[in-house]
């Protein structure tokens, strides 16, 4: 199992400053005799590798696996006074640390991660790596959580001084079953885990404007940079390229109380290279142990993406997006409770038609702005945030399980949602001044639908949605609200058009017994929305879990609907029980532990069994660089618009040929549950949700993104500008 690509080769990217001169043809020279004459071995140890230049060590941050799905370790480089050895794109010279986890037990996958360079000057050359010490962070992914994992870890890796020594170690380390408690290098992991380049914000670290400047000639590249929490000490920026382009060593110019840092890059292109003006390229800022990562599509004047010329523009962006959700896959849930607002309407008095939608209209827009809080505050704790996320969560699956259940009850006729004493005078009074009798239990029910209608949404996603909510969440708390205010208001435009025109609703005929047999098909449609959250839950708890979830919850309904059938002074011990065992729903997800059914839905699992090799991203240079076409499909089970791609595009058998007759190599990354490594994935190409799709080839190899929903063109056309 390979999981870090040697990136000086064909398709790889690059760092390298310029094209080498004199000197550096020397210094490669010098490196390639080194590398025929083969690496030396390393005095292996079990965990330990020793030279007299270096020590490595496989390390683990904590003393048992725990019941995890993935654990951190470790790659620990203690380095002689003056060697140095390098990062995954080493610039003019040398070659980055490789890993063959070959052989390791109960391993999935494991990713390796790079803490950020530092920058060495030699001979006018330039180069990217680490002195003195460094650890390069594994997350590890087990096959099978609770039981043991053995890793067995084969490494290449070059040092240098005023020479350069290539070496290879074998390392293995056992880590038992049991209760994971911090080891003794758990800090010194997680110091150098803090130090892996991300989104940049929880350093305080934005990128303000990547553009492309100068003359076709003499281009190079202009980067603003900014650090809200403290001064620029030693910045610098890294641009990883597709072959042929390289980025000099940039200038750099503070301002703003040193709080602000513009770099000018010289750029220089090959004949061959691609063109400059759309290209994709990784750009790297780092100031000491501080770093931002971000891929970025070089262009001259500010676009779309990562450089929106305003905050006006995105608005518009996100309000178009929010309107396009009421015509995605997740609209099939939530639909009854649209037409059953309208149809409950019919042959009314316009003035309460007006006030119930825009009550429905502020639902939405309270559960967007609640979305908006919830991620702002994350974001301020240095926690990864991300559209949907919180289905990833057990308790939330099972909160919105218990809603969705209770919303059904209530269509059925079970039971009436009412509102509190005070805020029923205050219906009272909003309907008097509308010119009907009060109904105090239409308005919460209206709020409340308008509400459950986006927590539902959020599964989806929708075309300029991601554009939107990825451009919020790379900012800061105040564009979060906006845009994420701008999608609530798109996404409530229905609600809103029907209270500006009440006569659609009016039209309709009266309610009458047409609508308890309308109120009854649309509770089996919530119902049914209520057994698919079940079945996502099915990975944390099992089967059986999410059987005695599902039995409570149809407990919990079933004495509701007994509560119109006994007297009333014994209704209150039946409303009782529906509470305990409500809770009790809520509770189960933290009480059942993932057994053995729930581990077995591993990521490698759930990708090979729909022939889908399992998300490896460290294979991908290496796959492009031998010439094949990769294709990356980042899915969720609760994500309803990736479950509408794969069944309408990717898993059809016409594509699956495409993809074999093709030589296309299919990755799936699975995000049901939180996953750090793909997290980061995202976060490098500026987004924070799915569905996400990115198609890689020797043409393309920093990808080509696909759109939110693909078609069979759009999947095909990319594959073949990539490819060969």
């Amino acid at each position: 199992m390979k999981t870090d690509a040697i990136r000086n080769g064909p398709g790889s990217r690059s760092a390298r400053p310029r094209k080498p001169g004199s000197r550096g043809l020397w210094l490669a020279g010098f490196l390639a005799l080194l590398a025929l004459a083969g690496p030396l071995p390393a005095l292996a140890d079990g965990a330990v590798a020793t030279q007299p230049q270096v020590e490595v060590a496989l390390i683990s941050a904590q003393t048992a696996v725990g019941q995890a799905r993935q654990i951190r370790l470790g790659l620990h480089f203690t380095l002689a006074k003056g060697w140095k050895t390098y990062w995954r794109s080493p610039g003019d010279a040398g070659y980055p640390i490789a890993v063959d986890w070959a052989g390791s037990g109960n391993l999935a996958k494991a990713d390796l991660l790079w803490p950020a360079p530092h920058r060495f000057t030699l001979f006018g050359l330039d180069t990217f790596g680490y002195k003195d010490e460094v650890v390069l962070p594994v997350i590890a992914t087990l096959s099978e959580p609770g039981k043991p994992l053995s890793i067995k870890a084969h490494l290449r890796y070059l040092v240098c001084e005023t020479v350069c020594i290539p070496y290879e170690a074998d390392l293995a380390l056992e880590i038992p079953a049991g209760d994971a408690l911090p080891s003794a290098q758990a800090q010194l992991i997680d110091r150098y885990y803090a130090q892996v380049p991300g989104d940049g914000r929880a350093q305080g670290l934005t990128l303000e404007q990547v553009a492309l400047a100068g003359s076709d000639a003499k281009p190079s590249l202009e980067v603003t940079a900014r650090s809200s929490l403290a001064e620029f000490a030693a910045p610098d920026l890294i641009v990883e390229a597709p072959p042929g382009l390289y980025f000099g060593k940039p200038d750099i110019q503070l301002g703003d109380n040193d709080k602000l840092a513009r770099f000018t890059l010289p750029i220089t292109r090959e004949a061959t290279a691609p063109a400059l003006s759309g290209a994709t390229v990784i750009v790297t800022l780092t100031d000491g142990i501080r770093g931002l990562e971000r891929n970025v599509t070089l262009t001259r004047a500010a676009g779309s993406g990562e450089n929106f010329s305003g905050l006006l523009a995105i608005v518009g962006v996100a309000l178009l997006g929010g309107l396009l959700l009421n015509l995605m896959p997740c609209v099939l849930p939530v639909l009854s409770l649209k037409l059953l607002g309208v149809a409950g309407h019919g042959g009314g008095e316009k003035a309460h038609v007006r006030l119930s939608f825009l009550v429905s209209a502020a639902g939405v827009l309270a559960a967007f702005l609640l979305l908006a809080a919830m991620l702002a505050a994350l974001d301020a704790a240095g926690l990864a945030i991300g559209w949907g996320i919180q289905f990833q969560q057990p308790l939330f699956l099972a909160a919105m399980a218990l809603i969705v259940t209770l919303f059904a009850a209530n269509l059925m006729g079970w039971f009436e949602i009412t509102l509190p004493g005070w805020l029923g005078s205050l219906a009272s009074d909003a309907d008097a001044a509308a010119g009907r009798a009060a109904d105090r239990r239409s308005l919460p029910g209206y709020f409340l639908t308008g509400m459950l209608a986006t927590l539902l949404a959020t599964p989806c996603s929708a075309p300029f949605v991601g554009t939107a909510v990825s451009f919020a969440l790379s900012r800061g708390a105040l564009e979060i609200f906006v845009i994420f205010g701008a999608m609530g208001l798109g996404l409530a435009l229905p609600y809103l058009a029907v209270a500006a025109l009440p006569g659609i609703a009016v039209a309709l005929p009266r309610p009458g017994r047409w609508m308890i047999h309308l109120r009854r098909l649309l509770g089996i449609a919530l119902a049914a929305t209520a057994a698919w959250l079940l079945s996502v839950l099915a990975g944390d708890i099992g089967i059986w879990g999410v059987a005695i979830l599902g039995g409570l919850l149809l407990a919990m309904a079933l004495a509701l609907a007994l509560l119109h059938r006994l007297p009333v002074d014994k209704r209150p011990l039946l409303w009782g029980g529906a509470a305990a065992l409500g809770i009790a729903a809520l509770a189960l997800p933290a009480l059942i532990s993932s057994g053995p059914t729930a581990q077995a839905r591993t990521q490698a699992q759930a990708g090979l069994a729909e022939g889908w090799a399992p998300f490896e991203e460290a294979r991908i240079g290496a796959l492009v660089a031998q010439g094949r076409t990769v294709i990356v499909d980042v899915t969720a089970d609760w994500c309803i618009t990736c479950l509408a791609n794969k069944t309408l595009v990717l898993d059809r058998p016409e594509m699956k040929a495409a993809f074999e007759s093709g030589k296309v190599v299919t990755m799936r990354a699975d995000w049901t549950r939180p996953d750090e490594a793909i997290s980061r994935y995202l976060a490098r190409f500026g987004r924070y949700g799915i569905p996400f799709n990115v198609v890689y080839g020797p043409k393309a190899p920093e990808g080509i993104l696909l759109p939110e929903l693909l078609s069979r063109d759009a999947v095909l056309d990319a594959i073949a500008r990539a490819g060969s």
